[in-house]
């Protein structure tokens, strides 16, 4: 053992490849930080100029009378949810025409029988008081399903979109590539004007022959129950919220472009496009990330799809996987929607644990697609999910601080090598610098910059040094609650082999 020691510890070539895995993953991370700074402020021109556009939108009137006008099915899947009328009521108060907004809250039938002692009654039993208190023309406008078996989010959806149901609700016959399926938790608060964008949206593509809409997913903060939120919950606030503008819209955004970009090399070069496009899929396309709120489907592709995914703990990140194996682009939605952050460190945790166990589900998922379909997107798909968040979630707060130190001592070891030396000091360093600055500065600028858009006022500002300091220094909090969560499934599924996924309990919070 003493000799390997001293080999291995004398052993130049052992050094050397390690210094270079280093300053790979070191660069990584800048590059990733910078991308995410990017991110950021391109989501943030995109809302701003979407809503400087919003009072050139046609009317609630002229909607009505344009034959055109998409009619939207909107679904709240609800379980114990004792603020569900919050909800509802921001639903039911959008700028839209009455007769072409159906909102359907999908319960389960176990829930009635069995309701939440802190809550003495169903969520069904919620959604149908609020009702009775509607006038008319709302009542019309709400209806309740209940899922009489066992199931989750997804069965709920399901339920509510069976074609009877549908039938009843819209009438018959209507055409699904006029009908849009919505969907937002029993916690969100949508901005009104969500759906006259949508629908000015697809009138725009219809008007210059661009490729039909079929998916749109749109921007979320969870900053609903901020004012609720302790100081540490309040970082982590920030910095969930930051996930979505920073990497989710700014991915469709950039996708969209890509794609467009590689539409023109196709119509002006169609030799070279055939031979690139596997490198083009392999490099520069990324999966669509869907958020299970405040997205929308037109309802013939999502028939198409076979509904909601079924096969994870969570449907909305397969549904964003399974659009894009079908082809399918989804369009980034400008305009906010809140959602609640988990209140408690435990909360949080399960959170983000019952998300890891949807990335789990899907690399099953991935897989069964490329064995359909084993082309080059489908291959990169599967790869990058199984690399970046199967692998990195668990062991990015662990591998980085360590590379990076690794990086700053492997650069005095080759201090004879000036440029390597130069090499290894400032990839550390930068990632470092760049973790504080886009992390805790530009993150929380960002999202104070989307404030004055959100669809009821809220207040992110940090007032105080003390708050300030932390804010900045703590950014790092959710990720590691977050690691957390990973390391909670993977400990799961190595002593029992199983994970049950649980969702936030508000009731409780209530």
């Amino acid at each position: 053992m003493d000799a390997f020691s001293a080999w291995l510890w004398g052993t130049g070539g052992f050094w050397l490849v390690l210094f270079w895995a280093a300053f790979l993953v070191n660069a990584r991370a800048v590059f990733k930080l910078a991308l995410d700074w990017k991110g950021m402020r391109t989501t943030c021109r995109f809302v701003e100029a979407a809503y400087a556009r919003l009072p050139r939108l046609l009317d609630e009137a002229a909607l009505e009378r344009d034959p055109a006008t998409p009619v939207f099915v909107h679904l709240v899947p609800a379980w114990e949810e004792p603020a569900i009328a919050t909800t509802l009521r921001a639903l039911l108060g959008s700028r839209y025409p009455h007769g072409r907004l159906h909102v359907v809250v999908a319960t389960r039938e176990e829930e009635e029988r069995a309701p939440h002692l802190a809550m003495g009654v169903s969520t069904a039993e919620l959604v149908r008081r609020f009702r009775e208190g509607l006038p008319p023309w709302q009542q019309k406008m709400l209806s309740l399903v209940a899922l009489p078996g066992p199931g989750r989010k997804a069965h709920q959806l399901n339920w509510a979109l069976r074609p009877e149901a549908l039938r009843a609700l819209l009438g018959e016959p209507h055409d699904p590539a006029r009908v849009w399926i919505g969907v937002s938790d029993a916690d969100s608060i949508p901005d009104p004007d969500t759906y006259r964008w949508i629908a000015a949206d697809l009138a725009a593509a219809r008007a210059r022959g661009a490729a039909e809409r079929l998916a749109y997913q749109g921007v979320t903060l969870s900053l609903a129950n901020f004012e609720r939120l302790d100081h540490r919950a309040r970082v982590c606030a920030i910095q969930q919220s930051s996930i979505f503008i920073r990497v989710s819209i700014a991915r469709l955004i950039n996708e969209r472009r890509r794609v467009a970009w590689f539409q023109r090399l196709q119509a002006r070069a169609p030799r070279l496009a055939r031979a690139v496009r596997p490198l083009f899929a392999l490099g520069f396309r990324r999966s669509q990330i869907c958020l299970g709120h405040h997205q929308f489907v037109r309802l013939d592709t999502l028939r198409a799809l076979g509904g909601f995914p079924t096969s994870g703990a969570t449907e909305d990140s397969t549904l964003g996987l399974a659009l894009g194996a079908h082809g399918v682009l989804l369009a980034p939605l400008p305009l906010l929607e809140l959602v609640d952050l988990p209140e408690t460190r435990e909360g949080m945790i399960r959170q983000n644990a019952r998300w890891y166990k949807g990335v789990l589900d899907d690399v099953a998922f991935l897989w069964r697609a490329w064995r359909r379909a084993p082309t080059a997107y489908n291959l990169a798909q599967l790869a990058r999910h199984v690399g970046n968040k199967v692998v990195e979630w668990p062991i990015a707060a662990c591998l980085y601080p360590v590379l990076g130190f690794l990086g700053w001592h492997l650069a005095y070891r080759f201090a004879y090598h000036p440029a390597w030396f130069v090499l290894g000091v400032t990839a550390p360093t930068l990632s470092l610098a760049l973790t504080i600055w886009v992390g805790g500065i530009m993150t929380q600028r960002m999202i104070e910059r989307l404030t004055p858009w959100c669809p009821r006022p809220v207040s992110v500002a940090r007032t105080t040094l003390r708050q300030k300091f932390w804010g900045t220094f703590r950014c790092q909090t959710y990720w590691l609650l977050a690691t957390r969560g990973a390391w909670r499934v993977l400990w799961a599924l190595a002593r029992t082999g199983r994970y049950a996924a649980r969702k936030t309990d508000r009731a409780v919070r209530a």
